[in-house]
């Protein structure tokens, strides 16, 4: 461990220290960081989480100890960021995983105080809570998504209006969103920069230079969806066309 003292050491860098292997720092920020974990873990279960009692705030505290080991700074985000999505995101499977096995909804536990005895009340209250779960999961990555919009400029408005109207066009705007997030050295620059290696990069489409800097914004913004694990927001691109 650094001689520094803990409390002078930039959080970014106590995660890679940990990562290389140093146990205090990595149990001081499993530590420390608990009540935050607690606020993540009681945002998706919508109740006061309790650290020594419920099974969410464990599960919450193992995808801290996850985002900590898999912590990428290249990638743009603050930890923190990066952390509570994986929080959430290890919580809402929890849930999901629970509220789908079997002895999660029997036909002869009571749901409310009332016997469930109708497999299709039963079934429908699944769909409920697995609808409820993935528009929250979607809120929380178009949250993390508009905050990464901002670092480069951008926001959802403004994609809004500059969104290539034809099916081709939109098309040819992603696969170039894909060239630069597959290209070592073009997506380093992006990722540096904020901005497109433009001469560089049409030297690899079939698009001019002028139609590149018409469709920038666009581009970018699907990169950025390219590069995070966005799970719900990678499925709109699939229907994107």
């Amino acid at each position: 461990m650094s001689n520094q003292p803990v409390t002078d050491i930039p959080l970014e860098e106590m995660v890679i220290l940990a990562q290389e292997g140093d146990q205090a720092i990595h149990n001081y920020l499993l530590r420390y960081y608990q009540p935050f974990i607690a606020k993540c873990v009681s945002e998706v279960c919508k109740r006061y989480i309790d650290p020594k009692q419920d099974d969410e705030f464990s599960i919450g505290l193992n995808a801290f100890h996850e985002a900590i080991m898999s912590y990428c700074p290249d990638k743009g985000s603050s930890f923190l960021s990066f952390s509570k999505l994986v929080v959430k995101r290890k919580v809402i499977d929890y849930i999901r995983h629970v509220q789908t096995t079997p002895a999660a909804v029997s036909l002869d536990e009571s749901y409310d105080g009332e016997q469930m005895e109708n497999p299709v009340e039963v079934l429908a209250v699944k769909a409920f809570y697995r609808e409820q779960q993935n528009t929250w999961y979607l809120r929380e990555e178009i949250m993390d998504y508009k905050e990464k919009l901002r670092g480069y400029k951008l926001s959802l408005t403004q994609l809004a209006d500059v969104s290539p109207k034809h099916k081709d066009a939109r098309e040819t705007a992603i696969a170039i969103a894909r060239i630069l997030y597959n290209d070592p050295e073009m997506c380093n620059y992006v990722q540096k920069k904020k901005k497109m290696p433009l001469k560089d990069l049409v030297k690899k489409v079939k698009v001019s230079k002028k139609t590149l800097e018409r469709n920038r914004k666009f581009i970018l913004a699907i990169f950025i969806i390219l590069q995070e694990n966005y799970t719900y927001l990678k499925e709109y691109l699939k229907g994107v066309g």
